[in-house]
């Protein structure tokens, strides 16, 4: 029995030295598994997008900003000449005629920025690009040839109909922002390219913050005769005009009607129409009617006679 005992103590001398050394051995493997470096896990981020990508989103949204004020100020031209307060219908007419004679330039002015943007790189902005230069251009063409020289009864629906082309050049879906929310890299150059900020606006202005423009053209200097029209009888008189006036000078009648952008002569069956200070109406008896100055609040005229 005794020797038993001592085989078994033995045995089970042994087996603790086998499992002490086991045990060492998986100490030294989770020491070694410790001090060896794991890999990590770079965070994910956004593609940095190339500045001509950068570029390219600018334009696009410059131009659809162009489009925005476009549409808003078609609209704003039509309720204008509907609202004109004139018995004679001269006044809706003259602004029919400035209407008609520059939104056609205006419209493609943009059709020739977009034709400018090149490609960006990123299939689906291309495509946007190309149905926006298609739409855009389509609208210009057919502005250009409607001729601003219309009748007096069809003024305010030749405008009407422009209007509505001009209303039409919205962007195609998906635009821009909507492209940007599902396209990365197109979502980092769209951030980046500052005419596509909220609010921003054309000459560097953003935001409501801003100051509004000064008016290019002042304050209008004091007219020599005031608004006294009769003073021109003689052919020789300065004055002001902030609405229409009827003015007879050395014989010839005078219908004058002054728009925001634009002042009217009308005499006999002649028609002249100038978009600022500076121009200069000549009438058939050597009578004359110079621009001196002109802005939203009127415009000062100058009479002469040889």
């Amino acid at each position: 029995m005794g020797r038993s005992r001592g085989v078994a103590v033995a045995v089970a001398g042994l087996v603790l030295a086998v499992g002490g050394c086991a045990e060492g051995g998986t100490d030294e493997k989770a020491a070694r598994s410790s001090a060896e470096p794991k890999p990590t896990r770079s965070p994910s981020s956004s593609p940095s997008p190339s500045s001509e990508l950068v570029e390219w989103a600018g334009d696009m949204c410059e131009s659809t900003v162009a489009l925005r004020n476009l549409r808003k100020e078609s609209a704003a031209d039509l309720k204008e000449i509907r609202d004109s307060d004139d018995e004679t219908g001269m006044l809706a007419h003259a602004r029919a005629l400035s209407y008609l004679s520059t939104t056609p330039a205006d419209v493609e002015t943009v059709a020739g920025d977009l034709e400018a943007i090149g490609a960006s790189g990123v299939p689906a902005a291309d495509r946007l690009r190309d149905a926006l230069r298609k739409k855009v251009r389509s609208v210009a063409n057919e502005l250009e040839a409607q001729s601003p020289a219309v009748g007096l009864e069809y003024a305010e629906s030749t405008v009407a109909d422009a209007d509505k082309r001009v209303q039409s050049l919205t962007p195609p879906q998906p635009d821009l922002p909507t492209l940007a929310e599902k396209i990365p890299r197109l979502a980092a150059a769209y951030e980046r390219a500052e005419q596509c900020a909220p609010g921003w606006k054309p000459g560097g202005a953003s935001g409501d913050g801003g100051s509004p423009a000064p008016d290019a053209t002042g304050p209008l200097p004091k007219a020599a005769d005031g608004r006294n029209y009769a003073a021109c009888s003689d052919g020789a008189c300065e004055v002001l005009v902030t609405s229409t006036a009827d003015i007879t000078a050395k014989g010839t009648k005078v219908h004058v009607i002054v728009a925001d952008d634009s002042i009217t002569f009308q005499s006999g069956g002649g028609l002249m129409q100038f978009g600022g200070a500076g121009g200069e109406a000549g009438f058939g008896n050597g009578l004359k009617a110079n621009v001196v100055a002109h802005n939203k609040d009127g415009a000062v005229l100058k009479f002469s006679r040889p």
